[in-house]
């Protein structure tokens, strides 16, 4: 287990910068689109599609870290109200279901990928796969967290009172 958690810790300092990268080219070419359109009169077609693929692509890797990280939304106000043992099956439950949606991704990603494989976005004449490429990108790091969440107790951060306020 140490290996493979070894292993997660570098995947995902991997993923966290190419999140970082990806966000920051979407940030450059956003103010090169509003340079140009606002100094120069007129900003280049491939700007508006760059950088919706750029946001596209950091979305996802967000998604991919937040399983990691035990960022996302959780309500826990009903299973709280269980014994421990009840909310230990509702934990481990929603584990494999978040690993189920990652193996989702996954297979529909890939297929989805290479269905637009052959049709090319209008400005920049890049394939459109490119774009969906992500889904199976972040399916697979979901499946692989997923796996090492069910090794962790909880699913959520726990937050105290005093960070409320």
């Amino acid at each position: 287990m140490k290996a493979y958690k070894a292993t997660m810790d570098v995947l995902n300092r991997i993923l966290l910068v190419l999140s970082l990268v990806t966000l920051a080219a979407m940030v450059v070419v956003i103010i090169y689109q509003v340079f140009a359109r606002q100094i120069l009169g007129s900003s280049p077609a491939w700007t508006e599609e760059i950088s919706r693929l750029l946001f596209v692509w950091v979305s996802f890797f967000g998604i991919a870290y937040g399983f990691r990280e035990k960022l996302h939304i959780a309500v826990g106000l009903l299973v709280n109200k269980f014994p421990e043992k009840v909310q230990f099956v509702f934990d481990f439950v929603t584990k494999l279901l978040i690993i189920a949606f990652g193996v989702i991704l996954l297979y529909y990603g890939i297929h989805f990928s290479i269905l637009t494989s052959k049709s090319t976005m209008p400005a920049t004449g890049l394939p459109s796969s490119v774009l969906y490429a992500c889904i199976p990108i972040t399916g697979l790091y979901v499946v692989l967290n997923g796996i090492e969440l069910l090794f962790k107790k909880g699913l959520h951060q726990q937050l105290d009172d005093a960070s409320e306020g």
